[in-house]
């Protein structure tokens, strides 16, 4: 078939699937077809098929809409035949938007979720609010039900009942007498009283003699609680805690193909084929830099060492991460050096550039950071503006500017990096002292608090904005792999039931990075000498 045959056939194809193509990504398209001469049209329906199972912003696809799901199409043709070379590093690496991650919501009647479909403003009404809230109990309590502790069986006899831990709703808890297991949303409603909230009803709690577990008890936090109903109507806790966490392999099978990272779907064979490229993929390895100031000359100095070090070695790194902030100051209303950082974003474009191995064969990441210039101060955050980035871009082609959290899918592996001073905000809102009894360390009772919630940030809306109706961007549901947590503090890793959790550290105050290798997940806090 011609060229301009082909050209108009791929064209009425996706027209016909509700789709218009640009220039630009037709070229890719027929880029992508001209591979298999002998089977165009068999590859132009799965190219179409693999688009219409993707998150897209618009049924008006540009190169990038297209070239992600070809990215995906060729690695599962390298799995095949894995002596090919048109899978890479590159193509096994996808960067996803927190904008376009599907929400789902669970309905608790039919046992079930389902995505949300049309529109979701960034200027949401008061009922949005009150969803955000109730979709967050909702999927902490579908997960606890599933708890062997807490699943009520089939056939119950007297030993089991004594050992039940069955939930009882708040508004069920009248006329109860002994021990009883309540769980919901933790709250100050007045000043020194804690309550705890169901959907049925609140009830004041007791803490006082109550035994807790790992991490940090925050306002709007779900927690699970054992005790008494005292007389005068208040709930005397023995001990409380988070909702067990639970396995991503039983969360995947109970979602049942439901994507809910947003990296799209793949079958039981390409998974597998897959994750035998993963662990191959020996000589991957990601670089997290976090506060990169870019107006500061000793920061960019030894991020100019940096890159010199990993311009020498054997195998350059396959991505470099670099978080915000990228200013050393605030760039708020009083800020008024925008063109000085567009500058420096120049400048740190030619240093890239002037080593031609990481140009050539590395790809780097920005994400911003809590200070960095964007609409608001609100979570999820934009990419970087394009006035600040359009000169690296022309410079660094492989740089990618994505938003806060962001999300990036290797072969199989999920990966969330968030950067967000955390564990300052964490410890300020406690409303109790963490236990000691299993760990003093903070960066754990912060990383138990947010695998446990299931969310990268339980905080009060007072304390932390969040945009309602993107709340689901930061739910961290199945677990990922590895979650970056990108903070100020000292640098940490931590691997917590499988998961793989650490902090960068502050480069531009402690000169402090970290190297991960996502075949292993194992990480290398690293750091420059003084």
């Amino acid at each position: 078939m011609g060229e301009a045959a082909l050209r108009k056939k791929a064209q009425k194809k996706f027209r016909i699937r509700g789709f218009t193509l640009k220039v630009d990504a037709l070229d890719a398209v027929l880029s992508f077809i001209s591979r298999f001469p002998e089977a165009e049209e068999e590859a132009l329906e799965i190219l179409i098929d693999g688009i219409e199972k993707e998150s897209l912003k618009s049924t008006i696809l540009d190169k990038e809409a297209v070239q992600t799901v070809i990215d995906l199409l060729l690695e599962a043709e390298a799995a095949i035949d894995p002596t090919s070379t048109s899978v890479s590093s590159r193509t096994a690496l996808r960067v996803i938007d927190a904008f376009v991650i599907p929400r789902f919501r669970y309905d608790p009647i039919k046992n079930v979720f389902y995505e949300h479909t049309g529109k979701l403003p960034i200027h949401g009404e008061a009922a949005d609010k009150a969803a955000l809230y109730r979709d967050r109990y909702q999927l902490m309590l579908q997960r606890l039900t599933r708890d062997k502790y807490f699943s009520t069986p089939a056939f119950v006899t007297e030993l089991m009942e004594d050992e039940s831990c069955k939930i009882t709703t708040i508004q069920s808890l009248t006329g109860c007498k002994g021990r009883r297991w309540i769980t919901g949303v933790i709250s100050q409603l007045e000043e020194g009283r804690f309550y705890l909230e169901d959907l049925t009803a609140a009830i004041a709690i007791d803490l006082s003699d109550a035994k807790i577990t790992s991490g940090f008890f925050v306002e709007n936090t779900v927690i699970v609680a054992e005790g008494e109903l005292q007389p005068d109507c208040t709930f005397k806790v023995s001990t409380c805690g988070f909702p067990p966490l639970e396995n991503r392999e039983v969360s995947v099978k109970q979602l049942m193909g439901l994507d809910f990272f947003g990296g799209g779907i793949l079958s039981a064979e390409e998974t597998l084929r897959l994750s035998e490229l993963e662990e191959m993929a020996v000589n991957d390895m990601f670089v997290i830099l976090s506060d990169v100031w870019l107006d500061n000359e000793e920061a960019m100095e030894k991020l100019a060492v940096v890159l010199d070090g990993y311009e020498s070695v054997e195998a350059v790194p396959s991505l470099f991460v670099l978080m915000g902030n990228f200013c050393s100051k605030p760039c708020n209303l009083a800020f008024h050096s925008f063109s000085d950082l567009r500058m420096q974003f120049k400048k740190l474009g030619e240093m890239i550039q002037s080593r031609k191995r990481i140009m050539e064969q590395s790809r780097f990441l920005f994400i911003p950071g809590p200070d960095d210039i964007g609409p608001a101060k609100v979570l999820p955050r934009c990419a970087l503006p394009k006035y600040l980035t359009e000169e690296l871009q022309n410079l660094v082609p492989n740089a990618i500017f994505s938003t806060n959290p962001c999300r990036i899918k290797f072969y199989t592996q999920e990966i969330v990096f968030f950067r967000q001073d955390l564990l300052y905000r964490m410890r300020r809102a406690c409303l109790v002292p963490p236990s000691t009894e299993e760990t003093t360390d903070p960066f754990e009772h912060l990383v138990a608090t947010i695998t446990h919630q299931s969310h990268l940030c339980p905080l009060p809306l007072t304390v932390e904005p969040i945009i309602w109706n993107y709340d689901h961007c930061l739910r961290l549901y199945p677990t990922p792999h590895t979650i970056v947590l990108g903070d100020k503090s000292e640098q940490k890793a931590f691997k917590y039931t499988g998961i793989t959790c650490f902090n960068p550290g502050s480069f531009s105050k402690d000169s402090t990075f970290a190297a991960y290798r996502p075949c292993t997940k194992d990480v290398e806090l690293s750091g420059l000498e003084s």
